[in-house]
This record gives C-alpha cells, structure tokens and sequence, in this order.
C-alpha cells in the first residue's frame, strides 16, 4: 500500500510558528545587511553560482581544457621569447582604444612595454577562459567575465609604483615629493570615508557657483520642489517646458555653471522652464513608492505647471530614470485620455531593460532579495552604495587611474562643476529600489505590457505624443541601443538623436567648439522599423551640440512667442515665493 505524502501544513497568521518564522527571516537579513558592506553589495550567492555553473561545464569539457592550456603556453611562449628578442612595442598585443592605462610614452620601453603586453595577454586569456564555453548560461557567463576582469584589473603592473614607469619617473624627478603628496592625499580621502561626510567641494557650491539661474520654488509636497525659472527673453513659447530629473541623481546636472547650463539655455532660446527637485530621503521615505513618484512628482508638477500656465500644453523631458517614469507617467495618462503633453523628450532613459547593459549583470532573484535586505536594516540604499556600483563598471576610468594619479602620482584632478555635483550623491528609498529593481529590471513590466497604475495595466503602445531620445554613445548606465528600444514600444513620431559622450557628459553638452556632434533620425509614427546597427550606420552627422537641435525641434512644436506667464500659481506673492534652488537640493 502507498504511503501518502506528507503536506506541509499552512502557518496561522499569528500563531508561535509565524512569529518563529518572521524572527528568522529578519534575524537572515540582518546577516545579509552586516556583510553587504564586506562584498561591496553583491550577493555572494549569485556570484558562487555563477562560477559554479562556469566551472562545472569547464569541468565536464576536457578537449576545451586542452584548447586552454595550449594557448596558455603559447602566450607565455611568445612572452618569453620577445623578452629575448626584443622587437617593436605592442608587437604581441595592443591596448584596447578605450583602456588609457599604457597611453604615456614610457610603456614603449624595456621593459615596462613586455609587463604590459604579458599583462594584456593575460587579460585576454581569461577573457577566452570565461566566454564561449557550451552550456555555460548567457547571465552566468556575463557575471564570470565582468568578475574576474575586474579582479584582474587589481594586478595590472599600472596599479604598482615599481611597475609603473610614469610614476618612477616623476618620483626620481620630484625628489619623492609625489609620494608625499600622495599619502596626504590618501589621509584627507580616509578621513572623509571614515567620517562619512561628502568630499568638500569649496570652489562649487549650490545656489552660488552652480544652480544658479534665476528662478522660484512655486511648488512643493513632501517629494518634490517645482522650481519655475525666470524667463530671460522679452516673450516666451506659449508651451512650457517641464524636465523631470532622475532622484538618483541631483537635479542641478542640468543647471551647472552657467556656461553649461540646460536650464539657462532654454530660458535664452525663449522657453518658460520648470524643473522638478526631488526630496533627498532618510529612512522616514522607506516606505516610499515608485507609484508615489510618479503621483506626487510627475503628475503633481504637471498639475502645479497647468495651473500657472493654464489652457497650455506641455513640452515635457525626462532624463534617466526621471525618463522612465515620464514614460509611465504618459502611458497612463494616453490610456486615460489625458491629452495634456505636446511632447516627450527623454535624456539617456530606458523604457525597456532587456539588454541595459554591465548595471544588470547581478540583477537576479538573488542579488535583489539581497539588496533588499542591505536596504531593510537602514530603509535606503546609502549614497556610497550607489556611487560604488557605478564606480565599478568603469573602474579602470574612475577607481584605478584615480589612486594611480592621487596616491602614486600625488596630483589631484582640477575641480570642476561635474565633479563636484557627482559628489553629491542622493539614496533611494527602500521600498520605491525594490519596485524600481523587480518590475523593470528583474521583470521588465513597462516593457511587457504588466506595469500597473491605478490597478490597470498601461502600454507604452498607447503613446502617440511626439518624441524626442537622446542616446549616448559611451553611456554604462543607459546604453544607447537600449535606449533606442522606444522605438518597438511606442506608437508615436519618433526622433532619435546619438551623441557623443557618456551618461553625464553626453547630455550636458552645450554649444561649443568641442561639442561632440550627433547623429538623427526621424522614424514617422507610421514607418517601417529600422534596427541600431542599421540606424548608426544610415543616420546623417552634425557637428555641434545635440541642444540646438532639440530646441529647434521644440520650436517647430511651439506656437509663436507670448508674453511670460506669472511666477507661481494664482495668488501667489512673487516675493514671497522661495529662490531657487529650493531647500530639497541642499539636503545632505
């Protein structure tokens, strides 16, 4: 006779067992939360499993074993016999155009020139190792290669004062002065960390050096201030223009210094701007929502916006992840029939999170539910969290040549306004991350056609507003053929621009000689598909900025010049309305 299966029997809200069970989920997370510090954020599970699956399809792949080896004793080969022989420099292998470690004159010498090739073929050895092997999952493989490159990364003969040929040649001509200068260097930044205030930016400062185009809070809840510009021409376009910042970030990467500000060339080329300011949260935001940004930061503005210019459609932008809930936020207002938008325009902003890049690597059940837990204990993701992660994907660039220039070398780069505003860095409130992080990245709801607002799905199909997408060609956060995925998405007039730059530089681009040209393309709403590799190669060049030719594009959408609208909503007392920049901005 078969014997029946037992059956876990469900535990009684309430009941010993439940409260057991909810004091070993926390007691877990608090685990999780202590040593998130120690891995940098990284689940530790998602990174064994990774290799677990690499090295049990290496394992079970003995002739890819042998192919391995043999290339391994052929480079050593080859290594040894150009230190015999030595020949032209970078005859083995050459830097990549993108890796500016080995640029300096210097490594073309003896024998700093076969350090770094034997480097670089290492390099690419394992790089051979980690990819290609059958069998081996497509995210598994992608985490294997990113880890051990930045492993790798650690030991590059760049990173080393005895390896490093600009670094003994500006000690023997310094009289060791570097040395000096780099462990001050190194003590001013240790103290910084270990007191955990922001690294001081004294030639920088918010509402006198940078943020500073004239302007008034006339808008505030406890998410956002609504800055209003003043207009800086005689007559305006009846339609404002109203930007929607990512709350990763602070808003005034799009007010700087006035030679590079977004704002003040808007308000020059006859637009009335409004900037939304997001709250800086602590850990009473924890239970923020996403749906509570796009409820009290989209569409509050948008409602404040239509109050001070009335009868009036709006030119809207959103940049990053500011872009991506301007798309939520206008799929929903098409499906309900909410006609206020005369067009979107989103800066380096995805809509569909299928292929965003080395940011999602670690994006899996694993790694969210412990991110989640790091973000339970305190109820945000902290700033140095955030700018960790991003500091990773590009650590040769922003961690690596940094300790080599501040604390080998002994120079500090020159401040500037990018540098000082990426200093201030923002957190994320727990519970809006993990709705951010599940339903677009894990999930891809927006995208999928399952993103709920109002417990009703919303389609970015239903968008037939004209838009305007900026893409950046170097961009690690937002890489440009994700962001051109709009183009499957949405059933709208689309004008795709490409610029030069990355993430940051890419957008704050004015008008200038060193501008870095663009490329766009116009897809009518109505026309065929053309695909990224297809785009790049079709689409005409420009030389210049990319602005010019959004604000002729908004020009050709606007009606023609007024008189400025009121400063603040109906009723308000201009005198008596908060300067720019707000006190949202200033929150540390």
């Amino acid at each position: 006779m078969l014997q029946k299966q037992a059956r876990a029997l469900p535990v009684e809200v309430g009941s010993p067992q439940a409260a057991a069970h909810a004091r070993a989920v926390d007691s877990d997370r608090a685990l999780h939360a202590t040593l998130a510090p120690l891995t940098g954020g990284l689940s530790p599970t998602a990174l064994s499993q990774a290799y677990a699956d690499w090295l049990a399809h290496l394992f079970w792949s003995p002739a890819r074993q042998r192919e391995l080896a043999h290339d391994a004793l052929q480079r050593a080969s080859r290594v040894t016999e150009a230190g015999l022989f030595p020949t032209s420099p970078w005859s083995l292998i050459a830097p990549q155009p993108q890796d500016r470690r080995f640029s300096a004159p210097e490594w073309q010498q003896a024998p700093f020139n076969l350090m770094a090739q034997g480097f670089l073929l290492a390099e690419e050895w394992w790089h051979n190792a980690t990819t290609g092997n059958r069998g081996v999952s497509r995210q598994n493989e992608k985490i294997v290669e990113f880890a051990t490159r930045q492993m790798l990364d650690v030991f590059a003969p760049s990173n080393f004062p005895w390896t490093n040929p600009e670094v003994i040649r500006r000690t023997l001509a310094s009289g060791g002065g570097n040395v000096t200068a780099g462990l001050h260097n190194w003590w001013e930044d240790l103290l910084h960390t270990v007191s955990h205030d922001p690294e001081p930016n004294p030639d920088f400062k918010v509402g006198r050096d940078v943020a500073v185009t004239p302007g008034k809070v006339v808008y505030s809840n406890h998410l956002i201030e609504l800055i209003q510009y003043a207009p800086a021409t005689a007559e305006v376009r009846p339609e404002p223009v109203l930007i929607v910042p990512a709350w990763i970030m602070k808003y005034y990467i799009l007010d700087l210094s006035p030679h590079n500000s977004l704002v003040k060339y808007l308000t020059e080329q006859g637009f009335t701007v409004f900037m939304v300011s997001w709250r800086n949260p602590t850990e009473r935001e924890r239970d923020v929502s996403l749906e509570d940004y796009r409820r009290l930061g989209v569409m509050a503005a948008l409602d404040a916006v239509g109050a001070i210019v009335p009868g009036q459609r709006i030119h809207t932008a959103g940049y990053c992840l500011g872009g991506t809930l301007l798309s939520i936020a206008a799929a929903a207002m098409s499906r309900d029939g909410d006609e206020r938008l005369k067009s979107i325009t989103l800066f380096a902003a995805q809509t569909d999170f299928t292929e965003a890049g080395e940011l999602t690597l670690f994006i899996n059940e694993s790694q969210v539910a412990f991110l989640e837990d790091m973000m339970w204990k305190r109820g945000v993701l902290d700033t140095s969290q955030m700018a960790g992660a991003f500091q990773i994907l590009r650590s040769n660039d922003l961690i690596w040549s940094r300790m080599v220039r501040d604390y080998l070398m002994g120079e500090r780069s020159p401040p500037n306004d990018l540098m000082a505003w990426n200093a201030d860095a923002t957190r994320m409130p727990y519970r809006m991350h993990s709705e951010y992080l599940r339903k677009l990245f894990l999930d891809n709801d927006l995208a999928g056609g399952h993103y709920m607002v109002d417990d009703k799905p919303i389609a970015l199909s239903d968008i037939h507003t004209p838009m305007f997408v900026v893409g950046t060609l170097r961009d690690h956060v937002a890489p440009w053929r994700s962001t051109y995925k709009i183009h499957l998405l949405a059933d709208a007039e689309i004008t795709f621009c490409l610029t030069g730059g990355g993430h940051n530089a890419g957008i704050v681009s004015p008008p200038s000689p060193t501008a870095h040209g663009y490329q766009v393309m116009v897809k009518e709403a109505d026309g065929p598909y053309v695909g990224p590799d297809v785009w790049l190669a079709e689409a005409p060049h420009a030389e210049g900025s990319w602005w010019t030719e959004w604000v002729n594009w908004l020009g050709v959408r606007s009606g023609a010049p007024v008189s400025p609208p009121q400063m603040g909503l109906p009723g308000a007392t201009v005198a008596a309305l908060p300067d720019a920049p707000g006190s949202y901005v200033l929150q540390t």
